[in-house]
């Protein structure tokens, strides 16, 4: 197959016809566009004005079309038009765009394919080369290694990736790919994308690579003010040993230090397997509401020196041999200051992007290749849902009293057999007292998963376990070279979270090691977005006690306890994911808005959501539970990635029911970047839905007691 005129399909293909007219229309648009900037007066900065006029783009495409032949028109049009569209003053006059076109357009099939094997042999090592780079100045401040230093926070907010758009502009590299190989909007590869074969999905891959040009000081600022973020999420801790009720009592071990980020989540959900876990599910609750609010104390924050009542808000320091009060200071608004510190660097990029001109649009149409309404629609299907009710009537049984906000993190569905949380903890601290246990044993585990030995040989090869200094996560690698890199958080050896949050990012790396080294080309490497990831994770997470062989209930039990699980972590989480969106549409609106504002916003768009999908469930308004996330904080809009990962993953499973997880896994990986719906119909057959899981819940219902 040769790359000929588009992607899309042969020239004389039908859908060409309205490929043709787009760009036809992009062009008067942008003319329409440029007219209006001049009319209404508006400056922005000089680096967004592109020095091509809208004649002259039409003037240079009659050009190349008599020079080319009507044949590559299409083609012609969608690179004139973009190259116009980013060509600035520093590129130099009209009449050098002109030449350039006229020059560097790549009529002949067989040259054009060359240049894109070239380009993508090239892009590995350099993007591969960068990838290392950030990761290893950033490992003081991911991993448990020791206290940072301070020039290790300046390494950090440096971004090797920083110049590379701006250096290919300069030297033209990105205008040839422009030129050549054309952009198609998300709903042109919703469309079209079906007929596409592997190559054809590949050359339009490779056309989204420079939708934008954003200065190089304008991405290191934005990169220095994510790890701000990163480093305000990674370090806030809270002493749970030095949390006391109303009358100074004591309900947490003294040396437990939980994260807020996922830990004192996690320990709200293991008291469910405790008798005695109400009292400490409701002080951790307080503790998010202070949060949220930002009333907690400053000086608690990732600091043992002093005990700190939440209910009545009160501080103490340990004296002689009491306990005396002192005063402390709130928080106040630093957490708002640092979601509106991340909005300010996305914003900064808006202007550059003229493709997807906001993160919203950037979010959903270039990373998530799915349309925002669309996502919003998953979301809803699962938070209105009736059967909410039914699920919160049968766990207000299983709890035997009345349902809490908190209650939004029931975690009793789990499968954990009849082990104790402390009794996991033991098996797991023994089979890994530290992280190179859990390394030396990845061939195993992948084996009791499924995989085939020479598999699981190739896939421990390509994983590196290392201690995380939050609560973990995965990153993979750019090049087949390198490496993917597991972290988990592993102080004193795995405890039961620990290894349930290795399994979690295991999931993550395998599929990133197929995704990358079995793929067929390196512009299709990865999957349709980070849900799909997710989704994996959720996969091998939920397998953690079949690895540790650990009995768990029948599979015909397991199953209904999976879907209900599955139903009710996609509730609470589909809410919060509407949080976000909804956070960042008030941005939008919003955007001379100050920390206080903003704190009163996000607190009131949770009190909201809550209300309509929530209070008619758990019988209480106005609860901001919903803010608590951390990745509110520094995701920039990542939560929607969880619920949808739990759609996928629950579509997964249904498919692999039967099936060998490890052929089955690879297969899908080896799928690439294409857009989520074509992805999945390829994968198990059937669109994104969540009627997969909604089904199996109302079944299992009226199964589990």
């Amino acid at each position: 197959m040769t790359f000929g005129e588009t992607p899309a399909l042969p020239a004389d293909a039908p859908t060409l016809v309205g490929w043709k007219r787009y760009t036809v229309l992009m062009v008067r648009f942008i003319s329409l566009f440029l007219i209006l900037l001049v009319v209404s007066g508006f400056s922005p900065d000089q680096r967004t004005i592109s020095m091509i006029s809208p004649e002259k783009t039409r003037s240079v495409i009659d050009k190349m079309t008599a020079k080319f032949g009507t044949e590559h028109k299409a083609r012609i049009e969608n690179g004139a038009v973009r190259v116009g569209e980013l060509w600035r003053k520093e590129d130099g006059s009209e009449k050098d765009y002109e030449d350039f076109c006229l020059t560097e357009f790549i009529a002949d099939p067989a040259g054009l394919d060359k240049t894109f094997s070239r380009l993508e042999k090239n892009f590995e090592v350099l993007q591969g080369h960068l990838h290392q780079i950030s990761r290893a100045l950033r490992e003081p401040l991911d991993l448990d290694i020791g206290p940072p230093l301070p020039i290790d926070h300046m390494f950090a907010k440096y971004s090797p990736f920083a110049h590379l758009e701006e250096d290919f502009f300069g030297n033209k590299i990105a205008f040839v790919m422009i030129l050549n190989f054309p952009y198609f909007t998300l709903d042109q590869k919703l469309s079209l994308g079906e007929n596409w074969d592997r190559k054809q999905w590949a050359y339009a891959k490779l056309g989204d690579m420079f939708t934008s040009r954003v200065p190089a000081d304008v991405r290191q600022k934005r990169s220095a003010i994510s790890v701000e973020a990163d480093n305000y999420v990674s370090e806030y801790n809270v002493y749970m040993g030095n949390l006391l009720t109303a009358d100074q009592k004591t309900l947490f071990p003294p040396d437990l230090k939980l994260i807020s980020h996922w830990g004192i989540r996690d320990e709200l959900k293991a008291q469910y397997a405790k008798p005695d876990g109400l009292e400490r599910q409701r002080i951790i609750y307080r503790v998010m509401q202070r949060i949220i609010d930002q009333s907690i104390p400053k000086i608690v924050v990732n600091n043992d020196k002093y005990r700190w009542a939440p209910e009545p808000n009160l501080v103490y320091e340990k004296r002689n041999a009491g306990l005396e009060k002192v005063t402390s200071e709130p928080e106040k608004q630093v957490r708002y200051e640092q979601l509106l510190n991340k909005f300010k660097a996305e914003q900064m990029l808006d202007p550059y992007v003229p493709k997807a001109p906001t993160l919203i649009e950037r979010r959903f149409n270039e990373d998530r290749q799915i349309p925002e309404k669309e996502v919003e629609k998953l979301l809803l299907a699962v938070v209105s849902s009736p059967l909410r009710q039914k699920v919160a009537q049968l766990i207000e049984k299983r709890l035997g009293r009345k349902l809490e906000p908190f209650d939004i993190w029931y975690d009793g569905f789990k499968a954990r057999g009849a082990q104790a949380p402390e009794e996991l903890d033991r098996i797991v601290r023994q089979k890994y007292p530290e992280v190179t246990a859990f390394q030396a044993d990845l061939p195993k585990i992948l084996q009791k998963l499924g995989f085939a030995g020479e598999t699981a040989e190739f896939l421990s090869r390509h994983i590196v376990v290392d201690p995380a200094r939050g609560s973990g996560h995965a990153t993979g690698a750019e090049m087949r070279d390198d490496k993917a890199h597991l972290r988990t958080r592993a102080t004193g050896g795995l405890n039961y979270k620990g290894y349930n949050i290795a399994l979690h990012e295991m999931g993550h790396t395998v599929e990133q090691v197929f995704s990358l080294n079995r793929i067929d080309y390196y512009f299709l490497r990865g999957v349709p977005n980070t849900a799909f990831t997710e989704a994996f994770a959720f996969v091998f997470q939920d397998r953690d006690l079949d690895v540790l062989g650990i009995p768990s209930p029948g599979r015909e039990e397991r199953d209904a306890l999976k879907a209900l699980d599955t139903f009710w972590a996609t509730y609470e989480i589909g809410g919060v994911a509407l949080v976000d969106m909804k956070v960042w549409r008030w941005m939008y609106e919003n955007p001379k808005t100050d920390p206080q504002q903003l704190r009163d916003a996000v607190m009131r768009i949770a009190r909201e959501v809550w209300n309509e999908h929530y209070a008619p469930v758990f019988g209480v308004r106005d609860v901001p539970i919903l803010a608590i996330y951390s990745h509110l904080i520094d995701g920039a809009m990542y939560l929607p990635d969880y619920p949808i990962g739990h759609i996928i993953s629950f579509q997964i499973e249904s498919y692999l029911k039967g099936k060998n997880l490890g052929v089955e896994m690879e297969r899908m990986c080896r799928l690439g970047c294409l857009t989520p719906s074509l992805w999945m119909e390829q994968a198990v057959g059937t669109p994104l839905s969540t009627q997969p899981l909604l089904q199996a819940a109302e079944q299992a219902v009226g199964r589990v007691k």
